[in-house]
């Protein structure tokens, strides 16, 4: 009786849903937990144009689901994606930032609107986004225009693929690889689907958080 128990309970950790840290967590003797440290990038990257899609209804749901535009990280992704826009910075670029950190709370949404794996991150699950450990980004010239690039933001077909050849010109594949350079140095992994995806290799150490994004940084 005692090894089923424990087979019972060891699969019940195994299928439990991953921890998410809540906008005011409570730590022992009802001390306020420290809440994760995320940092604005804005603060670390000054020259980096914001165009976060979801403050606003220019994306693929049609709609705005962020109450503000801020671009948030855990701070060890904050400090190397700035060490990749100073490398791009010397070759004449500027980061484009489309999307950062973002609430579990916006992720159920987003899954409520566009159920679609692969695309969307099942929120039981989460997102690296939902960690803070992942962003949505692609270049800028000098002057803050976008380049080039292989697809516009949220294309969800193959030519949004990492490797993709077909249909992409020379110029939009040299600027994919020099923004894949610049965040691969820096210890970002890219998503194979998309291009514009990038994610810290011990993204799946950090707790999902559910921060507002009012809170987160300040």
């Amino acid at each position: 009786m005692a090894a089923v128990i424990s087979l019972l309970a060891a699969a019940a950790l195994a299928t439990a849903p991953p921890a998410v840290w809540p906008a005011a967590p409570a730590g022992p003797a009802g001390e306020a937990t420290p809440r994760p440290d995320l940092v604005d990038v804005a603060r670390l990257v000054p020259d980096a144009v914001l165009d976060l899609r979801y403050a606003s209804g220019d994306n693929f749901l049609g709609r705005a689901l962020y109450p503000e535009a801020r671009c948030l990280l855990l701070r060890p992704a904050a400090e190397g994606l700035a060490r990749a826009a100073a490398r791009l910075r010397r070759q004449g670029y500027r980061l484009l930032l489309w999307d950062c950190y973002r609430p579990l709370s916006v992720q159920r949404e987003m899954w409520r609107l566009q159920p679609r794996p692969g695309y969307v991150a099942d929120p039981r699950r989460g997102s690296h986004h939902n960690r803070g450990a992942a962003l949505d980004l692609s270049l800028a010239a000098a002057d803050g225009r976008p380049v080039e690039m292989p697809t516009p933001f949220d294309t969800f077909d193959r030519r949004a693929h990492a490797g993709a050849v077909e249909g992409i010109s020379e110029a939009a594949r040299r600027h994919r690889r020099l923004l894949r350079e610049a965040l691969e140095a820096e210890g970002f992994l890219v998503n194979p689907r998309e291009w514009w995806h990038f994610a810290a290799r011990d993204a799946w150490s950090h707790p999902l958080l559910d921060v507002p994004l009012s809170e987160a940084g300040r």
